[in-house]
């Protein structure tokens, strides 16, 4: 039997999922290794939900990635049956240039390693396995599949900063991220609700990454996130859309170096910085703190702001989505924002939104309101099963 694993590599995470691959696609087994460098953990589990696998490691034992990646690799050999056929990977960044799910060979690797400063936190992290799979295993099959790729295509306008116009030839454009995520959620809502799927929609891709994008006819128009993982909305530890004058007056008047103004952007702000207690959504709900309602607070008005940015890019909204971990999990948090959607004619079906159904509009909502669990992984596992196949 032939199978295609996937790859999405994180910060301090790998996450991974095999599928059976003789003639269409079927999940077989999806594991996480956590914790990587402090306090590794890794959980398997088959289709059904079984447990395979829940060992803890040292963190010497698993130091980074690429050794993330080995124990991976020795387990599914060991316990793991099938001929492995191809590797598709996430890779957060594409740059203007990868419109389209590629294979991965070694100057394609190098290219992509030039977008390292545009995405710190993930570029690096989404590489790292590859290039142990390419010493090792140089005859597999390895895709790349581009987080930017679904927002190439828009009209070319949408991309530009208004700075001089050599700086756009030079790759400094608006990119827009979450793109596997988005794609997914288009095509599942055109199977659930052709006709809404085909119309205007704003899907709210809220994580620990967040971000909200324009959907029209299946295709993006517009995007809160630009140049890199920084802008548009509040995260979990970034802090979303700036005044750059904050940025030049940290550096000229607070003395900040450029390494430590990063690790402030990436790494101290969003729900972290403006609560003081935690990046987590649950943690900040179950809080009595006046930080926590403070920065839930802003992540509720935020979502609500640029929701009208994206209403005035699509001239209308005909649905509301909410996809990912706060946007899939949180009735609360839905219920909010749909408040702030308000001027939209949006009306919440508590009912619905409490048992986290797939439509959690009321009757008399102007626009629909949806539920979409993404699946990225799958959607790479497509991705890669095509060109493969191809």
């Amino acid at each position: 039997m032939d199978t295609l694993l996937v790859v999405n590599a994180g910060s301090s995470s790998l996450k991974f999922e095999v599928f059976a691959a003789s003639g269409s696609l079927a999940r077989q087994v999806k594991g996480k290794m956590e914790g990587i460098g402090t306090a590794p953990r890794l959980t398997i589990r088959n289709a059904g939900g079984e447990k395979l696998a829940d060992a803890d490691y040292p963190g010497d034992a698993v130091p980074d990635l690429p050794a993330a990646m080995r124990l991976v690799g020795q387990w599914l050999r060991e316990r793991h049956e099938g001929r492995l056929v191809a590797i598709g990977h996430r890779i957060v960044h594409g740059g203007p240039d990868h419109r389209h799910p590629v294979r991965i060979d070694e100057n394609l690797l190098r290219d992509l390693e030039r977008y390292t400063p545009l995405a710190p936190l993930h570029q690096p992290n989404n590489l790292a396995p590859i290039r142990v799979l390419l010493d090792s295993q140089p005859q597999l099959a390895q895709v790349a599949c581009f987080d930017t790729a679904f927002h190439r295509g828009r009209d070319p306008m949408t991309e530009h900063y208004a700075i001089p116009a050599h700086y756009f030839a030079e790759g400094v454009r608006r990119y827009g991220f979450h793109g596997l995520s988005y794609e997914y959620v288009a095509g599942r809502l055109a199977e659930i609700a052709p006709v809404i799927g085909r119309g205007r929609l704003i899907v709210a891709h809220l994580g620990s990454g967040a971000s909200l994008c324009a959907i029209h006819e299946g295709k993006s128009v517009e995007s809160t996130l630009g140049f890199t993982a920084l802008d548009g909305l509040p995260m979990g530890t970034r802090c979303g859309q700036i005044d750059p004058g904050v940025l030049l007056y940290l550096l000229q008047e607070g003395g900040m170096s450029p390494a430590q103004l990063q690790d402030l952007l990436y790494k101290q702000s969003g729900l972290k910085g403006l609560s003081g207690i935690s990046n987590d959504v649950r943690d900040l709900l179950s809080s009595d703190e006046p930080g926590a309602g403070l920065a839930l607070d802003h992540f509720v008005h935020r979502i609500g702001l640029n929701a009208g940015m994206l209403a005035a890019a699509l001239g209308g909204v005909d649905a509301f989505v909410f996809t990912a971990g706060v946007g899939e999990n949180s009735p609360v948090m839905r219920e909010r924002i749909v408040r702030q959607l308000g001027w939209l004619g949006a009306t919440l079906h508590a009912g619905a939104n409490d048992a986290g159904e797939l439509l959690i509009s009321a009757d008399d909502s102007r626009i629909a309101l949806y539920v979409v669990p993404t699946d990225e992984e799958l959607m790479i596992a497509r991705h890669t099963f095509a060109l493969v196949a191809a």
